[in-house]
């Protein structure tokens, strides 16, 4: 296939777009592919693109690494022929690639179909390392972990966080010294707040951010909820949407949300709604967030809390706009745990309820041996007596439930520390607290 091989051969000359540097660390395991997943438009090819660039700079010679995205029209409709074509014009460019090792990215490998069967064959007899990347409706965790019966490890791409923005701004994420530098990033992180991180849209004007954004939920609804799944009351999946971003930040009860929508004329039932939030949390677009809880029974009848994958789009979802800072703030610090933790981010954060009925908006169970509980809490400021009573109630009663544990409040401006009679939790601006390591 003189077209494949001849796009192979380009790419092994070609020079590399302009990059911003991504917080992702593959796992790079033998035997092991690694799989980017992610909601559409958070940067999984670019993500991919920049593991080629650190490949090359680290000096692996360019023609062992091959990248290939599948949707190329050149392409015609891919199949598993294409793929082993593609392997074997690999190692003819490479032969080293085969006995001496070699990376290959397939980008949009859904398009493929039974991809599958071809990457756990590569994965089990040949050197070369896969990294697999492709639309959040074809290609999502569950499937992954289905597909190569553990032979795949999943790496999420999230829009930039706030390291990331910063970079992606024109600065330093890591100078600090000074307080204009300080005042720089903490200018930055009210920005990032209000317009979030996905990465063609930094520097873009509001109306056009606001509108490419509404866009991407679309075709999210579209492609990987409506035409993946079938579904059929599209009215009832678009004021879920609504509900879901309405609530971004708090509790969501999808009983609650059935009989409002029944009394809105909406002909649905809670298994109905249940599936949809299922599939939205599948595309990426929110997270859904447990109670913290050791009894499986006490998870399932609470209501889980739901953060939107980014700030930016909590807000240009929200009807007219309205910002709730103390709710982008909660979402950002949830977003920045999750992308801490990894592919532990899943199950290690929940919300924390103290026996009094108090709230610490997030609870860190490491799996990790000699790792204590975290407790955080979002709040935008202690700067009355109502709020640093509020918090103290709270953070006491959390940490004298977990002897060991720390807590951090996180808040747009403020920093010290809150004594409390069960400990001190520290308290710490979100710029500072997201630009740490």
């Amino acid at each position: 296939m003189l077209t494949l091989e001849q796009i192979m051969r380009d790419f092994t000359v070609a020079s590399l777009p302009a990059l911003v540097h991504r917080d992702i660390e593959p796992a790079v395991m033998e035997r092991k592919a690694d799989v980017f997943v992610g909601m559409r438009r958070s940067g999984k090819t670019y993500a991919m693109l920049e593991i080629i660039q650190r490949l090359r700079e680290s000096g692996v010679e360019a023609d062992r690494i091959m990248y290939l995205n599948l949707d190329d029209d050149r392409l015609g409709r891919p199949d598993l022929g294409t793929l082993d074509t593609a392997l074997e014009t690999f190692f003819r460019i490479a032969p080293r690639a085969r006995s001496e090792g070699g990376y290959l990215f397939l980008d949009e490998i859904q398009v493929v179909p039974e991809w599958e069967r071809f990457c756990r064959r590569v994965v089990d007899t040949e050197v070369i390392h896969l990294f697999l990347g492709g639309s959040s409706s074809r290609l999502l965790s569950k499937e992954v972990a289905t597909a190569f019966r553990g032979r795949g490890f999943t790496t999420e791409i999230l829009p930039y966080g706030l390291r990331e923005f910063v970079r992606a701004s024109g600065h330093d994420p890591d100078d600090t010294v000074g307080s204009r530098q300080r005042s720089t990033l903490a200018s930055l992180a009210d920005r990032y707040l209000a317009v979030g991180g996905f990465p063609e849209l930094v520097g873009a004007s509001d109306f056009a951010r606001v509108q490419t954004l509404q866009g991407y939920v679309e075709m999210l609804v579209m492609k990987d909820v409506v035409e993946r799944h079938g579904t059929e009351n599209v009215g009832a999946l678009r004021a879920l949407i609504r509900g879901l971003f309405a609530a971004n930040a708090s509790q969501f009860s999808v009983s609650s949300f059935e009989g409002t929508l029944r009394s809105q004329g909406f002909r649905t039932t809670k298994v109905t709604l249940l599936s949809y939030l299922d599939h939205l949390a599948d595309a990426y677009l929110v997270f859904l967030v447990p109670i913290d809880s050791r009894s499986a029974k006490t998870r399932m009848v609470n209501p889980r809390k739901v953060y939107a994958i980014d700030p930016g789009l909590a807000s240009a979802m929200h009807v007219g706009g309205a910002r709730n800072r103390g709710a982008l703030l909660e979402n950002a610090v949830y977003l920045e745990l999750r992308r801490r933790l990894g592919p532990m981010g899943e199950t290690a954060i929940a919300y924390h309820r103290t026996p009094s009925g108090a709230e610490v908006d997030f609870v860190i169970d490491s799996p990790l041996p000699g790792k204590e509980r975290d407790f955080v809490q979002a709040c935008v400021s202690l700067s009355d007596a109502a709020a640093i009573e509020r918090e103290t109630k709270a953070i006491a009663e959390a940490l004298a439930s977990a002897p060991g544990a720390t807590a951090t409040i996180v808040t747009l401006a403020e920093s010290g520390e809150l004594q409390t009679p069960a400990g001190v939790a520290r308290i710490v601006p979100f710029w500072q607290w997201a630009l740490e390591s």
